[in-house]
């Protein structure tokens, strides 16, 4: 039997509203190009990773504009135009255009665009501790704040206890057939994780990094552009 492969998929059909620059948001410049691109030129860094699949909008207006400007990826990307109205849509039928790539037991790693801080030594992590695993998982930081729980008025409810309490992030990685299934039977889930326990299964968490943050508001690009030069 021939190993199982690694294919990358980045849902990137969203707007990004919250970031306020006109346009969406994976195309906002941090560190000299576009989140988006800093995300694929990772994945197409890493040997492991067999051929990565971006799903944006079908009105998407910078994509090719993007990737003319990357002759590079042209062997170890393709852009599928038919983006879902929500994240779970966009992962959904992608895993759909995979099929005729990926065999059942390949793994999938979904990754957001709009986490440019991704290395190779974290896919190389991340690919290492789940290679003989029954479920898969995803990279994950452990809390270290104090959590509270507030009301409608903002006032201090509860302090919620962080012990065994995780910040997931991307890559969430699981083998091709038992995505698809669980995308196909659970919707209304904010990642791929949450498809796969509402299965009854338990993912494992890998410890992530911080310069693996996802960028959201404008105030977030100064930090991703330090993590990107290596300065922070």
């Amino acid at each position: 039997m021939n190993p199982p492969r690694h294919f990358a998929l980045i849902p990137a059909a969203g707007v990004g509203a919250r970031m306020g620059s006109g346009s969406p948001k994976q195309y906002v410049p941090i560190a000299g190009k576009p989140m988006l691109l800093h995300v694929l030129d990772t994945f197409a860094a890493s040997p492991i990773i067999t051929h990565t699949f971006v799903v944006v909008s079908a009105e998407d207006g910078h994509i090719r504009q993007m990737m003319a400007g990357a002759p590079h990826l042209a062997e170890r990307v393709t852009i599928i135009f038919n983006g879902g109205a929500t994240r779970h849509g966009s992962v959904l039928k992608g895993l759909r255009v995979l099929s005729d790539h990926a065999d059942a037991d390949d793994w999938v790693l979904v990754h957001d665009a709009a986490r440019p801080g991704l290395t190779t030594e974290l896919i190389e992590r991340l690919t290492d501790t789940l290679r003989d695993d029954t479920v898969g998982g995803l990279l994950a930081l452990p809390m270290i704040d104090t959590l509270k729980r507030g009301g409608d008025d903002r006032r201090v409810q509860a302090t919620v206890p962080r012990s065994g309490l995780w910040a997931a992030q991307t890559p969430q990685m699981f083998r091709y057939r038992l995505l698809r299934r669980a995308m196909e039977q659970v919707d209304d889930v904010t990642d791929e994780s949450s498809a796969i326990e509402a299965l009854g299964l338990h993912p494992k968490l890998v410890e992530g990094s911080p310069r693996n943050f996802k960028v959201t508001l404008p105030q977030d690009v100064p930090l991703a552009e330090l993590y990107l030069k290596g300065l922070a």
